[in-house]
């Protein structure tokens, strides 16, 4: 039976990718993101879009009501809006620690905050039993980002899922977070990134590859899938070995 996929940031990347795991098995899913003609291009098949910012409970609250109207129970909701905050337009800097503040305040807007209101809005709709809510953690989270902000952001997110995952088991709803290494082919860098830096980090892979939006993908479809009803709580690693559980 088809099941009603929500996926944030499902325009591009991982988020795409995810969408057409999804739709390949029959399933109808909802792509959400800031830029309604990239969803539009997505070219996910029988994929609805809906155009909104995330970030601000106005935007999250249409988006809700636009579910409530048009898919009512939500099966599965993936958490894939986010990104690099250093690719956002520039706040004030005429202090140094004004710079700062919009860094962070950036980050976890994009990468906390939207995934915290999406699930708060559409939490009683989730299918009980057998809810799905996945996060997009970031291999950052263990090991820093540079600036410590975006690591920072992801790392919020799982203590969160670890506190909804005690709030939804009684309703059969499972809360679990994917956290990817280097993944090729996604808008994180912007671009290609340099050479040697791209060989360092398929070094540090047990793997000897860049991971690919369609690894994460095919985590989080088995995730929600029934075979992982008894799986919750938890945070999955995707990054060919670069990094270990902890």
């Amino acid at each position: 039976m088809a099941r009603n996929i929500v996926i944030s940031g499902g325009g591009t990347g991982i988020g795409r990718a995810a969408a057409r795991v999804f739709a390949a098995d029959g399933d109808r899913g909802l792509l959400l993101g800031r830029r309604g003609r990239v969803l539009e291009e997505a070219r996910v098949p029988g994929a609805l879009t809906y155009a909104a910012d995330l970030g601000d409970p106005a935007g999250v609250r249409g988006a809700a009501r636009f579910v409530a109207e048009e898919l009512g129970t939500v099966d599965v909701l993936v958490h894939s809006a986010g990104g690099n905050g250093g690719r956002e337009p520039e706040g004030p800097a005429e202090d140094p620690l004004d710079a700062v503040a919009h860094t962070w305040s950036v980050n976890f807007r994009i990468n906390t905050l939207t995934a915290v209101l999406l699930t708060e809005a559409l939490k009683e709709r989730l299918a009980e039993p057998g809810g799905r809510v996945l996060f997009l953690s970031s291999i950052a989270a263990y090991r820093g980002s540079g600036t410590g902000a975006y690591a920072a952001a992801k790392a919020a997110l799982h203590p969160y899922a670890h506190d909804l995952a005690r709030q939804l088991g009684p309703r059969g709803i499972t809360v679990n977070v994917v956290a990817p290494g280097y993944v090729e082919d996604t808008e994180f860098f912007g671009g290609a990134i340099e050479e040697a830096r791209r060989e360092r980090l398929i070094t540090e892979t047990s793997t000897g590859r860049a991971g690919t939006p369609g690894d994460v993908a095919t985590t989080l479809h088995w995730l929600a899938s029934p075979g992982a009803g008894h799986i919750t709580s938890q945070i999955i690693q995707v990054n060919g070995g670069a990094e270990r559980g902890h």
